[in-house]
């Protein structure tokens, strides 16, 4: 900004102590019409009027020419040899000339294209000069765009993600969070994110859990509050495994189902849900967050500050365990799946989670469908095993093909959990969506529906199907 711009701005400044400015005023505010113009500049050639009683001066004779003696002479509008007297030549408008207040006042009109043309003249002239004033106009014309509100007021679910991988890549944390864990750490976000935006009343919303047992599909209905708690009571199966505290304390595993036992013995994620609901004096409310909430900033907390030998700390399920590392993609993927149930209770938008995440839980999916296939053939829910082979070796083996985010091709050994599937012994082929297939694991979706292509040996095929339908459970 020029010295005289500065001089400008301080015309209406009181001298002192300094203060906060108050409120710019809007360019409507201010008379235009009063502010003093420039005296127009006298043209060399222009004729002063004849003073009062002055005999007027006498016209000097046309000089000959290129054109002969009665040829043109001067545009003054005289009469001409060559046809009618020609218009004086018009006088450009004097640009507009205004001080560096009002022209600071104009901005906002200016950003908005709401301005005169000479006041876009002025205001443009000026912001060639004025460093300050070009740089708020740049920031008022970014902030037009922002004024559309054409599109939808619902934020984008990946926006907090978008926002922490953008400062991080500026600013790395300190005590990252384990890539296995990042899926667990944006879902229960993603959760929480719905939670603050419902109503107190529709913490009291049905909803209808889903789940396959054998061969059939049941259900189990509470509120979205109660939904809350069961995500609550099952991550205590992790938290216990880290030596956090578990919510439901020794009496859960006092009072628990068949596969628990006095102390602190884990308990199965269904008979876990049942004890917490049934202790309940009276069904949960949206108290249940804030619990919910700083138990997965726990949990978030202690693996980042454990090292990448909790990896493998073992989760016990009670009837199965799990590493650490795949118990918090499990917790991630319920966490999803409930997200959604709940949104469709309260009516929410709940997009899937990131295609990176998604990957992780379909590669588990796909990494425990071996030994759930085992488990129903040892129950007589599946055909017998074909071609046995030693541990580690190739055998017999369905291609599973993963269509969309998160897709890929997995192999999944079909005899025995300890074989090795392989592109080479595939028998049957079955292709599926990647958010389909995740809603067949999580027991939502019927096998029999479920696949969009299928091709090979029919028997595989339903059995793996089935398979994954049995990894659901309350």
């Amino acid at each position: 900004m020029s010295a005289n711009d500065d001089a400008d701005g301080r015309d209406d400044e009181a001298q002192g102590a300094r203060r906060i400015p108050g409120p710019r005023a809007a360019a409507d505010d201010f008379d235009l019409d009063a502010v003093p113009l420039p005296a127009p500049r006298t043209e060399p050639a222009q004729q002063r009027e004849p003073e009062p009683g002055a005999e007027p001066e006498a016209e000097p004779e046309p000089t000959d020419g290129p054109a002969g003696p009665a040829g043109p002479v001067e545009p003054t509008g005289r009469t001409t040899a060559m046809g009618p007297p020609a218009p004086p030549a018009l006088a450009t408008s004097p640009a507009l000339v205004l001080p560096h207040r009002v022209l600071k006042s104009l901005l906002g009109a200016w950003a908005l294209a709401a301005c005169s043309a000479e006041e876009t003249e002025a205001v443009e002239a000026h912001l060639t000069g004025c460093a300050a004033c070009a740089d708020e106009a740049l920031r008022l014309r970014d902030a037009v765009g922002l004024l559309h509100s054409d599109g939808s007021l619902d934020l984008d679910p990946m926006l907090r993600s978008r926002v922490l991988d953008a400062c991080l890549s500026r600013r790395p944390a300190k005590i990252p969070v384990p890539d296995w864990a990042a899926p667990y750490d944006a879902e229960t976000a993603r959760l929480d994110a719905l939670l603050r935006d419902i109503g107190g009343s529709e913490w009291h919303a049905p909803v209808r859990l889903k789940w396959f047992e054998r061969e059939r599909a049941v259900n189990r209905k509470t509120t979205v509050a109660g939904v809350i708690g069961h995500l609550m009571t099952v991550d205590g199966l992790v938290s216990t495994a880290l030596g956090l505290d578990d919510p439901l304390g020794n009496a859960a595993g006092e009072r628990g189902g068949s596969d628990a036992a006095p102390g602190r013995v884990p308990l199965s994620p269904g008979a876990r849900t049942e004890a917490y609901w049934s202790a309940a004096r009276r069904p949960p409310t949206r108290a249940v967050r804030e619990p919910w909430r700083e138990q997965s900033h726990a949990l978030i907390r202690t693996v980042s500050f454990a090292g990448r030998g909790v990896a493998e700390l073992s989760v016990s399920y009670g009837d199965f365990a799990l590493p650490l590392q795949d118990s918090m993609l499990d917790r991630a993927f319920e966490c999803w799946v409930h997200g959604g149930d709940i949104a469709g209770a309260v009516d929410y938008p709940y997009e899937a989670p990131s295609a990176a995440h998604l990957h992780r839980m379909i590669d588990l999916a796909a990494r425990l469908l071996p030994a759930a296939l085992a488990g129903r053939r040892r129950a007589g829910l599946a055909g017998p095993a074909r071609h046995l082979v030693t541990a580690g070796s190739p055998g017999r083996s369905l291609h599973l093909e993963i269509e969309g985010s998160g897709g890929g091709d997995w192999y999944i050994a079909l005899d025995s959990p300890a074989a090795l599937g392989s592109p080479a012994h595939a028998v049957a082929q079955v292709a599926l969506d990647g958010a389909e297939f995740c809603q067949l694991v999580a027991g939502h979706v019927s096998p029999v529906e479920a696949a969009a292509g299928q091709e090979g040996d029919r028997e595989a095929i339903r059995d793996v199907l089935f398979a994954a339908a049995s990894l659901s459970r309350l």
